[in-house]
């Protein structure tokens, strides 16, 4: 991803969090020359110093099967926005676009232990929705793993990182502040949390 020097973002703390909000990523994978694409929600979590990213995929979805013999690309993207040059100075300006988003590289390992999928189910609904567990609890154990034949759980080590933040970084304070107001004016939730963002860069 080409990142300028002012749109680095490469705090890890700030980054997990990011990945943590904006968790739904899209995989990519090299098959056969063509890269191939799925979109997933992803829990992340750090051990020992180490990003790892835990999804599952449908069973009858090929990528699985080429994501543990390469790197594979994860993107985290959102939220972005139009940025009109009505916010600007100089009559003498281009529209752009506004957005945070992060690029996460590594081999999966595919996860088959029973105990431990279901871990990891259940660390997903805490993820999304923590008041279904008492519904999913009440399930026959039968069903859960009926379901979970559906799928294939795997979990990838981040070895390569990448955190772009373009939120205006090149223009004055005063320019800033005009482009912050008519995001948070917006009325569109995701418009306002990038003014949310350039609050605090």
């Amino acid at each position: 991803m080409y990142i300028p020097h002012d749109n680095l973002m490469d705090n890890p703390a700030e980054i997990l969090s990011f990945i943590q909000r904006y968790s739904f990523g899209t995989m990519i994978t090299n098959i056969e020359g063509i890269p191939v694409a799925t979109h997933l929600p992803f829990h992340a979590e750090m051990r020992a110093d180490q990003l790892i990213l835990t999804a599952h995929i449908a069973k009858a979805n090929k990528q699985w099967q080429a994501i543990t013999a390469q790197q594979n690309l994860v993107i985290f993207s959102e939220p972005h926005a139009y940025i009109s040059p009505t916010n600007y100075d100089s009559l003498q300006s281009v529209p752009t676009w506004n957005y945070l988003s992060v690029h996460a590289y590594g081999k999966a390992n595919i996860i088959n232990e029973k105990e431990t999928v279901m871990a990891m189910l259940e660390a997903a609904i805490k993820d999304y929705e923590p008041g279904y567990m008492a519904q999913w609890n009440e399930l026959s154990e039968t069903f859960r793993y009926k379901m979970a034949n559906g799928i294939v759980a795997f979990e990838i080590v981040v070895t390569t990182l990448q955190g772009k933040k373009k939120l205006s970084q090149n223009k004055t304070d005063e320019e800033r502040k005009r482009i912050i107001a008519s995001l948070k004016n917006s009325g569109d939730s995701i418009v306002t949390q990038l003014g949310e963002y350039m609050e605090n860069p």
